[in-house]
């Protein structure tokens, strides 16, 4: 499905994960898909898209699964003067998955932005690019902070060396010495890693990431400390996003 389209002398490309089932968020997401929810008035799935045109981008891929039709649907009532994809998934493929399943709609002409929709971020993403593209040979880079999660993953020099789930810490670090940070749910990509996915099916991005940086490839991190940040993968963060909608809306131009 192509929603819409435009011509861009530069083409800087994203892809939004929008396919999960939003379990955490029932009974809300019974009848609304989680990217649909609004905060004061907006859907989730609209800042983030907004977000990705403000910092350049021109051409969006949306992976969808759960109550896709709805999506569409949605997309097809905007307009936001970009060309949006949907790559659609018949079995939930995780996000792993879901990237290797769009592979088809990307240029490869040079890197990409990934972007979960159940976040909110005054994050600078043309920093986080810009960034990505100054780093030599780095694959992908994510944005990162500290925060309380159930999940760590675990940089030293800056690069991915292992991951820590509730408590159990797996690294291949060298020297031992790491920093546990969560992952913001947003990442530039280069399109290089597409032939390195020998995984099939449903798998997640992380365990991607963990093993091609295993294996030597350059998976590094940029601090978002200084940039507000919310999860609403939860009622608890949609109620408190709720509540700080006025500064989520106003900080992102709307």
């Amino acid at each position: 499905m192509r929603v819409c389209r435009s011509r861009s002398l530069k083409l800087m490309e994203a892809l939004i994960f929008a396919a999960g089932f939003g379990r955490r968020l029932k009974p809300l997401t019974d009848e609304t898909p989680k990217p649909l929810l609004e905060i004061g008035g907006v859907s989730l799935l609209e800042i983030v898209i907004r977000r990705l045109v403000a910092a350049g981008v021109s051409s969006i891929v949306i992976n969808t699964h759960h109550q896709a039709e709805k999506i569409e649907s949605f997309l097809a009532r905007k307009s936001f003067g970009i060309s949006i994809q949907i790559s659609h998934e018949e079995e939930i493929l995780e996000t792993g998955g879901g990237l290797k399943n769009a592979a088809r709609f990307f240029s490869g002409a040079a890197p990409f932005f990934i972007h979960n929709a159940d976040v909110l971020s005054a994050v600078d993403l043309r920093n986080l690019y810009r960034f990505h593209l100054n780093s030599k040979n780095a694959l992908a880079t994510l944005s990162v902070r500290r925060r309380t999660t159930s999940r760590f993953l675990l940089f030293e020099e800056g690069f991915l060396c292992g991951v820590q789930r509730e408590g159990k810490t797996s690294s291949f670090s060298r020297t031992g010495h790491f920093e546990a940070l969560a992952f913001d749910g947003i990442h530039v990509v280069s399109p290089g890693i597409f032939p390195k996915i020998r995984e099939t099916g449903k798998f997640s991005i992380i365990d991607l990431y963990l093993r091609l940086a295993s294996e030597g490839e350059k998976i590094q991190a940029l601090s978002s400390d200084l940039f507000s940040w919310r999860d609403i993968g939860s009622s608890e963060g949609l109620l408190k996003a709720r509540a700080e909608a006025p500064f989520w809306l106003k900080s992102l131009k709307f």
